[in-house]
């Protein structure tokens, strides 16, 4: 009896292990396969009918694309195939693999328990299509089904069929209203995306994650970066931010990020050290927030420090560190400048986007702006962007400061005010052009922000005239870019901070007549070289643009310029080549002008120093670019480095900077100088340096 119950007992525990196996679901020519090998099967033989049936869509195979689409679909209950995310930025493409997979013949479904289930797998499939030679041999088990909408990834592999891992990269930002950091490398391959298809909205920047969803699928370029990590850390330092937490109306992300370098410009040894944290998040869909901490300790090549010491604010510290900050002194001959940047961005609703932060700004398609660039250091703003039919239209509001020492007030920096409002209308597919209008005004009287200049639908020139000549300094601009075809564009400014027509006609260089000008053109894969982006660009500014006879109504923040780096009394030319293959890069940048500077002992302004009262000018007539102490500068730059974590942007770099500064005079302030300054680091690449002047 005994051994008769035990038989019995065991019979049952083999008919339950049977009949909760799992099975595969059986594709067409796999229906006389044995279970054991059903898996193999059935990923080889979908796998190679899905790849056969392909037939590349012509914007596919006129870009060249390379790279890997992981293709994530189900096969549901009824043996019926679909498609959950494919991660391409080619609608094209994504329809024609949807409509591949949608037709594969109906197999027999997934069994388990006895009971046919949905299975979700992912498909990788290389491109050049020629490079799916792989042998599909991975297991695949059930998982857990994520809903449709949920944030998922996939892990990249190179053994076909494999498993969604809910445990992979998943990039909430991408989905948030924060925005993306500004870099010019990194933007030159968003604005392709944009202007792919049809003109699109690219002067105001930065860019928000959801917004630039519509134009390209920033999931699908992260992963397919991704890299193969089976340790936590392996995770953490090259796919993943090093915290994140999810709830189910809130998540933030806490990276630390860091700023390390060492060089050598002459007998200068170089170094930065900056070390950071920068936390980010949302709460539900409407609400983002972003924050980042800097606390920095660094020497440069001599002609930046000289520089930075050249626009030392008032009250004793050595310098301002160009695009960062005040800097207090480190050891005997090196600067400590913190900062924080940081923003809470909102969206209402599909049409406007509101921000408050304290960080910067950029209004242009250039490498450089004559109307708002981000030269200068991070200040307090409001920015309103309203997006409907084919316009956009960006308000801003800044709080700006005067550190000089003329200007400082018992100890306290001059405040001044600045409001901006600039019209992108998209014309047709092809042009876009844009209207532009800024005034600065100061904190006079203790009248505070002038209520005057918050009415974001009104022109600044009636008010700034209605408040009496010395209420502001008032400036108007024009843009336009053009696209040739989905790789090249043209684009271009026009700034008029003020002229008189009657002297434009008689071309007698008559000093009022202050303006900037811009041309440039992009080009995007450039000579069917896949990720080549090429840009040439040429800027100019009359003497005395951008000026006041106001001490503190110049067009300039910590003593820095708020347009071009170079402030005015220039021209200058730029050659730039990007190229990007997987996480490598390489960067190569030519700058090369004249500009003139005021001559040293010389009680005149000669239209170059935009902090200058422009009273002080030398003449009223035969004021040309270049006059006073004309200086031809050349730079030249080099940088190739590796991308170590595509969610945080941290990078190994190594480049070469080359300046040549030829002034006609010779000063103890403007010396005959040729730098050669090399650097490598570890960065987290989040904001742009500018040491191009």
């Amino acid at each position: 009896m005994k051994k008769l119950t035990t038989s019995i007992t065991l019979l049952f525990f083999i008919f339950i292990l049977n009949a909760q196996e799992q099975k595969y679901p059986v594709f067409e020519g796999c229906e006389s396969i044995n279970n054991q090998e059903l898996p193999d099967c059935f990923k080889t033989n979908v796998s190679n009918a899905v790849i056969k049936a392909i037939e590349l869509p012509t914007i596919v195979e006129k870009d060249n694309f390379e790279g890997l689409v992981n293709v994530v679909f189900t096969i549901n209950e009824k043996g019926a195939f679909s498609v959950l995310y494919l991660n391409t930025p080619y609608q094209e493409l994504k329809d024609e693999i949807s409509k591949i997979i949608s037709e594969l013949p109906v197999a027999e479904p997934a069994m388990y328990n006895n009971h046919a289930i949905e299975m979700q797998f992912v498909l990788p499939i290389q491109f050049p299509l020629n490079k799916n030679t792989v042998e599909y041999s991975s297991e695949i088990k059930e998982i857990e089904k994520p809903k449709v909408n949920d944030d998922f990834s996939i892990t990249q592999q190179d053994d076909g069929l494999n498993l969604i891992k809910l445990d992979s990269l998943k990039l909430l930002e991408h989905h948030s209203q924060i925005n993306i950091p500004y870099t010019h490398q990194s933007y030159s391959n968003l604005d392709y995306y944009y202007n792919k298809v049809q003109n699109s909205h690219t002067a105001v920047k930065p860019y928000i994650y959801s917004e630039a969803e519509q134009y390209v699928d920033l999931d699908a370029q992260k992963s397919s970066l991704m890299m193969q990590k089976d340790t936590w850390l392996g995770k953490k330092f090259f796919n993943e931010h090093m915290l994140q937490v999810q709830g189910k109306d809130y998540w933030f992300t806490l990276d630390p990020i860091v700023d390390l370098q060492a060089g050598k410009a002459g007998d200068v040894n170089t170094f930065n050290n900056t070390r950071g944290i920068q936390i980010q998040g949302s709460l539900g869909k409407k609400l983002s927030f972003y924050s980042t901490i800097f606390e920095s300790q660094g020497r440069f090549a001599k002609y930046v420090n000289d520089y930075a010491e050249s626009i030392a604010p008032a009250g004793g510290n050595p310098a301002i560190i160009p695009g960062r900050g005040i800097a207090k002194e480190f050891k005997d001959d090196a600067y400590d400048y913190p900062v924080a940047e940081g923003y809470l961005s909102y969206t209402p609703s599909k049409f406007v986007n509101l921000q408050f932060g304290h960080s910067k700004n950029f209004i242009g398609d250039g490498y450089r702006s004559m109307l708002l660039s981000q030269n200068a250091s991070p200040y307090p703003f409001f920015k309103i962007n309203t997006k409907f039919w084919k316009i956009k239209y960006t308000n801003l509001w800044m709080w700006l400061r005067d550190v000089r020492p003329e200007v400082t007030e018992d100890g306290v920096f001059k405040q001044k005010f600045m409001a901006t409002h600039y019209l992108s209308w998209n014309v047709s597919k092809k042009l876009n052009i844009g209207l532009f209008e800024s005034v600065i005004w100061e904190n006079s009287n203790d009248k505070g922000f002038d209520i005057n200049y918050l009415n974001p639908i009104i022109f600044y020139r009636a008010i700034e005239f209605s408040t009496g000549s010395r209420g502001g300094n008032a400036l108007v601009g024009l843009t336009a870019k053009y696209r040739l075809n989905d790789k090249i564009s043209i684009y271009s400014q026009l700034l008029i901070d003020e002229f008189t027509t009657g002297q434009i006609a008689k071309g007698n260089g008559y000093w009022g007549n202050k303006s900037g000008f811009q041309i440039g053109a992009k080009f995007n894969d450039a000579f069917n070289v896949k990720n080549l982006f090429l840009q040439a660009e040429y800027n100019t500014a009359r003497p005395y643009t951008y000026s006041h006879n106001e001490p503190v109504l110049n067009y300039g923040h910590n003593n820095q310029s708020m347009a071009h780096l170079w402030g005015s009394n220039f021209n200058e030319l730029i050659g730039i080549a990007n190229y990007t293959k997987g996480r490598w890069y390489g960067t190569a940048k030519i700058v090369s002008g004249k500009k003139g500077f005021d001559i040293e002992g010389d009680a005149v302004s000669y239209g170059g120093d935009i902090y200058q009262d422009y009273s002080d000018r030398t003449d009223d007539f035969g004021v040309k670019i270049g006059q006073g102490n004309k200086t031809n500068i050349f730079i030249g730059d080099l940088q190739v480095g590796y991308l170590l974590n595509p969610a945080t942007n941290l990078k190994l770099f190594g480049g070469v900077t080359y300046r040549n500064f030829n002034p006609e005079i010779i000063t103890t302030k403007f010396e005959k100088t040729n730098t050669t300054w090399l650097n490598i680091g570890l960065r987290t690449d989040i904001f742009d340096w500018n040491f191009d002047f």
